[in-house]
């Protein structure tokens, strides 16, 4: 995906010039035979599949790097992260499906790549298949898994990661709750930040920030891709020969590629995807059927709900849009313009808050605009402002009650500038009084949004707001 989102924006002047800035890139990555040998494969649909697998590669660090980013331990040797990315024909959508490492797999009948011992078919964890048969039975595991023909095959592991992040000047990433996780060292306050290379491996690395595991670690890896499309389309690199011709030797001095893709299919389809911008990324994950599946010998398994999984793929084979286009966005008319502005994410949706507004001014009609406007960008508003006992607040206040702190924060985002104050035994209603120094609202969302059948967000939905 980062090769592929990425180039698709490059505009390097003439084609001369293009090609001369991706000439050698080719001698930078090592190549794998994926499809060796491959029979009864799924038939092709329309667009291009990637098959995406980021690697342990641990072996790599520096010690100084295991240390400073809990890196400790054996590489295993597997998949730590994969991603179906499904480009349209018309190159104008990109959609990333997480499979889950726990997925319940078959293993087709294979032989050791290293021994050539025979095996037959039997069930794994997904991401044993790289560590039994590498990319070859890694590719043939997912086609049987979702009948989805892979086109192309990108291996990037923990080095080649760190490095093009930091190449690229970092990444923005945004939270509305506090991420903390001992295992990997990640440490997030609430608010948005810019990760260095080794930040964003903890970041996307990390599964004990919550409950969701290893289904709440795909939406931050899903979150990042998005982010990561936004730095490249917006921060002036992939327009700057000199700064694209540096990310990409970074990256791709520790890719590992199929032989068919290199930089005359990079620069072809950088020339195709000139409009590609977070907005027209999709990102779903698998439906789920059983988080905890028990199989014998191997554990706890993620089984997949087979009737939805086996939809979502069939909209891969057939090119079609996994997320339905939404009111007023302009994806939905054009997909390829401008996204509107990301909203800011809140940690409680909107929906959720009760709101009361009383105008703490003498500017006639001042309540009910702030009423209007919050209703307007989803929050229960009462509908009946009123008046409050001042009349001459300069700065908006947002009153609330301790035990909903987490729904006034969500309303003083709403509101820049404005000022939280407690009072103990408010209830749930939030009670902004609107100042003189009022301007507008701004949008927000719940920092996970509202997803569809099979959990698709956009890339604008997820990335930060300005």
């Amino acid at each position: 995906m980062r090769i592929a989102a990425g180039v698709s924006l490059v505009v390097l002047g003439s084609g001369a010039v293009g090609h001369a800035v991706m000439t050698g890139l080719d001698t930078g990555i090592e190549r794998v035979d994926p499809f060796k040998d491959m029979k009864n494969r799924p038939q092709a649909g329309h667009g291009m599949n990637f098959l995406l697998v980021g690697t342990d590669g641990r072996d790599k660090i520096t010690p100084e790097e295991k240390r400073e980013y809990r890196l400790g331990g054996e590489p295993c040797h597997c998949t730590d992260t994969i991603m179906l990315v499904h480009l349209s024909a018309d190159r104008q959508r990109a959609s990333v499906v997480s499979l889950p490492r726990d997925s319940y797999a078959e293993l087709p009948a294979h032989q050791d790549p290293v021994t050539g011992k025979p095996h037959r078919p039997h069930p794994v964890k997904l991401n044993a298949a790289y560590a039994e048969g590498g990319p070859n039975l890694t590719v043939r595991t997912v086609e049987n898994l979702t009948r989805v023909k892979i086109d192309h095959y990108l291996e990037v592991d923990f080095t080649s990661f760190m490095r093009t992040v930091d190449a690229m000047g970092g990444v923005e990433i945004c939270t509305a709750k506090a991420l903390h996780d001992q295992n990997t060292g990640l440490h997030l306050l609430p608010g948005t930040h810019r990760l260095t290379g080794g930040q964003a491996l903890q970041y996307v690395r990390s599964r004990h920030v919550d409950g969701a595991a290893d289904l709440g670690r795909m939406q931050r890896q899903q979150r990042f891709v998005a982010a990561l499309i936004k730095q490249a389309t917006g921060g002036g690199v992939l327009l700057n020969p000199v700064k694209f011709k540096e990310v990409s030797s970074t990256l791709l001095g520790s890719v590992r590629a199929d032989k068919d893709f290199g930089s005359e299919q990079m620069l072809a389809l950088g020339q195709a995807m000139r409009g590609f911008t977070p907005s027209s990324s999709e990102f779903a994950s698998v439906p789920i059927g059983d988080a905890s599946y028990p199989v014998k010998g191997i554990g706890s398994t993620v089984k997949w709900d087979e009737p939805k999984a086996a939809q979502l793929f069939e909209s891969l084979r057939e090119d079609r849009p996994l997320a339905a286009p939404r009111p007023g966005h302009p994806a939905a008319a054009r997909p390829a313009a401008a996204a509107t502005p990301a909203a800011v994410p809140v940690d409680v949706p909107p929906q959720q808050v009760r709101v009361q507004v009383e105008n703490g001014t003498r500017i006639d009609g001042l309540g009910g605009r702030v009423d209007s406007a919050l209703r307007a960008t989803g929050f229960d508003t009462t509908g009946t402002p009123g008046n409050g006992a001042g009349r001459d607040v300069r700065r908006t206040v947002v009153s609330y009650d301790p035990r909903w702190d987490r729904s006034a924060r969500t309303v003083a985002a709403a509101l820049p500038g404005s000022e939280l104050r407690a009072v103990a035994g408010q209830g749930r209603t939030v009670l902004v009084i609107a100042g003189s120094d009022y301007t507008k609202v701004v949008p927000v969302r719940a920092e996970e949004p509202s997803q569809g059948e099979y959990g698709v967000v956009t890339g604008d939905q997820v990335v930060c707001g300005k």
